[in-house]
């Protein structure tokens, strides 16, 4: 258990507000950028009809945020611990704005592409710097208080961000003219404005004058427990292929199966299977580990089956309760999955351990996702969402089997 001894206070000088400030400048900065990675999925479908591609290529620029993701999970991710967490978050914050402005100047498939991995690479840029710099500076505010603050506040933002964007978004386009300027206008505006923000936060880090060798993020599985390790990678790129689903296609889904056009709509349902995820690991975290697993099996097998029968019967509160369920499940099995890489892993290997489970999960972000839309080619929406479902059943229940059973062994 993480103590307040074990935190790093580090107090250096504020170039323009408190660290107790700083801290909801953060936070309020961290909750726009992650909102902005999701408000195109309900504008997809506006893309498709002005340029007349079909659904498949929708899966292919969702994907390209993952391949972001992850190369900058690889390559920068980790460097705030020597450069510094603010001038980190100004440059994953300054490439939501360019992004921004390529989906306003380029709203084509390629220039959808290319802002969707830049975003990416800026969200891989600031995940974990963003949960640290939060960490540090409430150590700072409120010295003997402990991380669990902190804590919960960086996992509430990251997954409610990311369920809010949808939900924003499908507003902004169902009310207002510009479904493709307008959500990123907004955007762009609370972006700079989270710029100028963070430029006042105080650092946390203290640089130092001769900086390490640089080096790409390794990956790392423990040798020790390594059946367990695999069984919660596959869990967790299981689960996240879930997430895929809905904040690439659900939208599109609900249009073309079952004939529910508005946006709102669509960026609703998305909203709610993120915000069950997150609320899910609040209201049911201090379970033990055995009824966290068996609670999240029985809600992804039984969302994924309500998910089917909603697609088969087109009935929108069927599709809309399975996703919540399937999503508040997901949550849970992320959680033990990130637990058991934790638990496995050697202090000094914990954050290469870490990245393994990050990189499965993203992978599940996209992987499956690419896959449907290649069988969209060759067979019907209704037909392939059904074989997803039942698959993504499987994969779950079979990778999360061992570690029930290490659960009820403890």
């Amino acid at each position: 258990m993480t103590t307040t001894a074990d935190i790093p206070v580090i107090r250096l000088r504020t170039p323009g507000v408190s660290h107790r400030t700083g801290f909801w400048v953060v936070a309020l900065g961290f909750l726009a950028t992650m909102a902005f990675t999701t408000i195109p999925t309900p504008i997809y479908a506006f893309y498709a009809r002005a340029d007349g591609f079909p659904t498949w290529v929708v899966t292919v620029i969702f994907a390209a945020y993952a391949v972001g993701v992850l190369a900058a999970l690889f390559l920068v991710g980790h460097i705030s611990d020597w450069v510094g967490r603010r001038r980190m978050l100004l440059l994953g914050v300054a490439l939501q704005l360019v992004a921004a402005g390529l989906f306003l100047v380029f709203p084509h498939v390629a220039g959808l592409i290319i802002a969707r991995v830049v975003s990416g690479f800026g969200i891989g840029a600031i995940t974990a710097t963003a949960s640290a710099h939060l960490v540090e500076l409430d150590a700072a505010a409120r010295p003997g208080a402990g991380p669990v603050r902190a804590t919960t506040v960086a996992t509430v933002l990251n997954t409610g961000g990311l369920a809010l964007g949808p939900l924003i978004s499908g507003a902004l386009v169902t009310w207002l003219p510009g479904p493709t300027v307008t959500p990123y206008l907004l955007f762009a505006g609370l972006l700079a404005l989270a710029v100028l923000g963070i430029a006042l936060v105080p650092e946390t880090v203290v640089r130092q004058r001769e900086r390490p060798a640089y080096r790409p993020q390794r990956v790392a599985v423990p040798p020790e427990g390594r059946r367990d390790y695999t069984a919660a990678a596959i869990a967790g790129f299981a689960g996240f292929s879930v997430f895929g689903l809905f904040t690439s296609l659900a939208p599109v889904v609900m249009t073309q199966v079952m004939h529910e056009p508005a946006p709102l709509a669509g960026g609703a349902v998305t909203f709610a299977v993120l915000a069950a995820s997150a609320l899910a690991q609040l209201v049911f975290g201090r379970l033990c580990a055995l009824r966290q697993l068996v609670l999240a099996l029985v809600l992804v097998v039984a969302g994924l089956a309500a998910l089917a029968v909603g697609v088969l019967t087109a009935t929108l509160a069927v599709f809309a309760v399975g996703g919540v369920a399937a999503g508040a499940g997901v949550g849970l099995v992320f959680r033990a999955s990130m637990m058991t890489a934790g638990r496995l892993a050697a202090p000094e290997r914990r954050g290469e351990a870490l990245a393994g489970m990050f990189l499965a999960s993203y992978l599940g972000l996209a992987v499956p996702v690419l896959a449907i839309g290649a069988a969209l080619v060759f067979a019907p929406m209704t037909a392939v969402l059904v074989v997803f479902a039942a698959a993504v059943a499987v994969l779950v229940v079979v990778a999360a089997l061992p570690l029930v059973r290490r659960a009820a062994q403890a």
